[in-house]
């Protein structure tokens, strides 16, 4: 598969409304939500303003010159929460191109990233039960708290 990772361009910020609403995780058996869940205030937070606060990146993968998946970050107070200084986490690829090693790709290029400008750790929650919890721990995610359904992981840059 043919894919470029590059960082989001300001006239596509809009996109980040539909990788949001595919990062959240419905268990097998459950129906998805309306689209306008997104625009509750504890999700908002992921991409109100995206791009005008300090520490706000997004990478993408670019498949054909379409966006396929969004990784991208800010320092916020959302589920993954740990610090003021912690940016926290967000990640999400369209249906048919999760599977394929892109995700993992796009997390490796953020956290370089990360650690390049002088980030000490992210942070992310992630629901129990979803099959990204691998590739987290793969890419050097811990476990750091949890509660009924999440885990709170911390990646130490």
């Amino acid at each position: 598969m043919n894919y470029i990772i590059r960082k989001l361009r300001q006239e596509e910020v809009k996109a980040l409304d539909t990788f949001l609403y595919e990062a959240i995780f419905i268990p097998e058996g459950v129906e998805a939500p309306p689209m306008e869940i997104i625009n509750q205030p504890e999700l908002q937070v992921y991409v109100d303003g995206f791009g005008t606060k300090n520490g706000d990146i997004c990478f993408v993968a670019e498949s054909d010159g379409v966006i396929v998946g969004a990784v991208w970050v800010r320092i916020m107070d959302d589920y993954g929460h740990v610090d003021d200084e912690t940016p926290s986490f967000a990640i999400s690829l369209s249906k048919e191109y999760r599977g394929k090693g892109i995700g993992t790709e796009l997390m490796k290029q953020m956290l370089t990233e990360l650690k390049d400008g002088k980030y000490k750790k992210a942070s992310l929650a992630v629901h129990k039960q979803n099959y990204a919890v691998k590739m987290y721990k793969k890419v050097g995610f811990e476990i750091v708290d949890e509660n009924e359904e999440e885990y709170i992981m911390v990646c130490q840059l």
